[in-house]
C-alpha cells in the first residue's frame, strides 16, 4: 500500500505499516472498562508477524486489555480512506492514524498461518490502571488521530510508550538480544527482502539518515523487535527484579518469518531488467559509434522515464513530509533536469545546450558515484546498472556531437 504511478506508490506504501478499517467505539464499552477496580486490569502486548500484503511486511502491535469481564483491543494502526483529500495526505507524507478500541472478535479476520503472540506484562495495579487510563484518553474521538511516522511514531513505538509511561521510565534496550551495527536501511531490508521492487523503491525514497547506525530503542519501530526486547527486560515491582513479561502465549500458531510472499524469481528482479537495460544501452551506444549518429529515439525514451522518476523522487525530498528522505542523494542521478536531455535532441539550435548538458550528467554521475564508494549513502544494487547506461548515453552524445 501507470508504472510511474506504480512506482510512486511502492515508494510511499513501503513506508506504512498496517492498515486495518477503523470501527466505531461505543460510549458503553468505555464506561464499562473504566468502572472495572486497577487490580482487575491485565495488560498485555499483541504482536502479529508479517503478512503478505506490502503494508504488512512489518507486521503489527496491539495492546490488549482485560479489565473486569470487558476485554479490547487497543490499536494504533487505523486510518480511515474516506477522511477529506486522503490520497492526497498521504502521497504528502501527512498520513493521520488513529487509535481506536477493536473488539475481540476482530481477531477473527487474522489470517490463517499469520503467527500472533501475546506477552502478559507485569506492571503493578497502579501500573495497569495508569496504561488503561492513557489508552482511554488516546481512544477518545478528540485525542485519537495522530500524524504516522514510520520509524518515530507508529503502531509499535506507541505502545512502547504507553508502556514506558506505565513504568516512569524509558526502558533500557541496550542488553536485550538486539541487532548490533545495523541501519535502519538494513533493518528494513531483513523484511522486504522478498520484496525486490518495494525494497528499490524503499533505497530510491529513503535518504543518507537511514545509513547511519541505530541504537536498540529506535529499532524498536519494528513490532517484532519490540516483542523480543520486551521479552528481555526486568522491572523491580518492589519484590526484586523480575521479568516485564510474566507469560507468553501463542495465540495462532505460524511461520516465524510470517506470511511472506515467496521470492521474486531473478528474471524479474528490478537487479536484472537494469542489467538487461544497461545490455541493451551498450549495443545501442556500439551502433551509434560505428554510424556516427546519436540515437535520438533512444535517449528520448531513457531520459523521460529517468526524468520522471527523478521528479518524483523531488516530490519526496523536498515537498512531501515523509520521514528520513533528507539529504537523498539519488536526486544527483534521477532529477527533473534529465527531461531536458529527452527533448533538446529534437531542437535544431539546442545541440550546443545539450551538449553541456550532458557533461552536467557526466559530472553529476561522477559526484553520486563518490557518494556511494564513501559509504555516505547506500545504494541498491540495481543502481549501478541503471546509472551506468545513463553515463553511457551522456558519453555517447558528447563524443559523437
Amino acid at each position: 500500500m501507470t508504472q510511474f504511478f506504480k512506482f510512486f506508490i511502492i515508494i510511499i506504501a513501503s513506508l506504512l505499516a498496517v492498515s486495518i478499517p477503523a470501527h466505531a467505539q461505543s460510549d458503553g464499552a468505555r464506561s464499562s472498562s473504566t468502572s472495572a477496580t486497577s487490580d482487575s486490569i491485565e495488560v498485555s502486548l499483541i504482536t502479529f508477524y508479517p503478512g503478505d500484503e506490502i503494508f504488512e511486511v512489518f507486521g503489527h502491535s496491539e495492546i490488549l486489555v482485560a479489565s473486569g469481564k470487558k476485554v479490547y483491543f487497543f490499536n494504533y494502526g487505523v486510518f480511515d480512506f474516506n477522511s477529506p483529500n486522503f490520497l492526497g495526505r498521504y502521497i504528502m507524507g501527512e498520513t493521520d492514524y488513529m487509535c481506536a478500541i477493536m473488539p475481540p472478535s476482530m481477531d477473527g479476520g487474522i489470517k490463517p498461518g499469520r503467527k500472533m503472540i501475546k506477552q502478559d506484562l507485569n506492571l503493578t495495579p497502579e501500573q495497569a490502571q495508569h496504561v488503561l487510563y492513557m489508552l482511554l484518553t488516546n481512544a477518545r474521538q478528540e485525542n485519537c488521530v495522530y500524524r504516522y511516522r514510520h520509524f518515530s511514531d507508529n503502531c509499535s513505538t506507541r505502545p512502547r510508550d504507553i508502556i514506558e509511561k506505565a513504568l516512569g521510565h524509558e526502558i533500557d534496550y541496550s542488553k536485550c538480544d538486539y541487532v548490533v551495527g545495523k541501519t535502519l536501511r538494513q533493518v528494513m531490508a531483513h523484511y522486504t527482502r522478498n520484496y525486490p521492487w518495494e525494497q528499490f523503491g524503499i533505497d530510491l525514497a529513503l535518504g543518507a539518515a537511514c545509513d547511519t547506525v541505530v541504537e536498540a530503542r529506535t529499532q524498536t519501530f519494528v513490532p517484532l523487535f519490540l516483542m523480543n526486547a520486551l521479552g528481555t527486560v526486568q522491572v523491580d515491582n518492589g519484590n526484586g527484579p523480575e521479568n516485564l513479561v510474566k507469560a507468553t502465549t501463542v495465540v495462532m500458531p505460524g511461520d516465524d518469518n510470517g506470511l511472506v510472499l515467496p521470492p521474486t524469481p531473478w528474471y524479474l528482479h528490478p537487479l536484472t531488467i537494469a542489467v538487461a537495460l544497461l545490455m541493451v544501452t551498450a549495443l545501442i551506444a556500439y551502433r551509434d559509434w560505428r554510424r556516427h549518429k546519436v540515437s535520438r529515439w533512444f535517449d528520448t525514451l531513457m531520459f523521460t522515464v529517468a526524468g520522471l522518476a527523478g521528479c518524483v523522487i523531488f516530490f519526496v525530498e523536498f515537498i512531501s513530509t515523509h520521514e528520513a528522505v533528507l539529504p537523498n542523494y539519488n536526486i544527483l542521478w534521477l532529477h527533473p533536469l534529465l527531461l531536458a536531455l529527452a527533448i533538446l535532441p529534437w531542437i535544431k539550435k539546442g545541440a550546443k545546450v545539450l551538449r553541456w548538458a550532458h557533461w552536467l550528467n557526466i559530472a553529476l554521475i561522477a559526484t553520486i558515484a563518490v557518494v556511494w564508494l564513501s559509504g555516505l549513502q547506500v545504494a541498491n544494487a540495481a543502481f549501478y546498472p541503471l546509472v551506468a547506461s545513463l553515463l553511457l548515453r551522456s558519453l555517447v552524445n558528447v563524443a559523437k556531437r
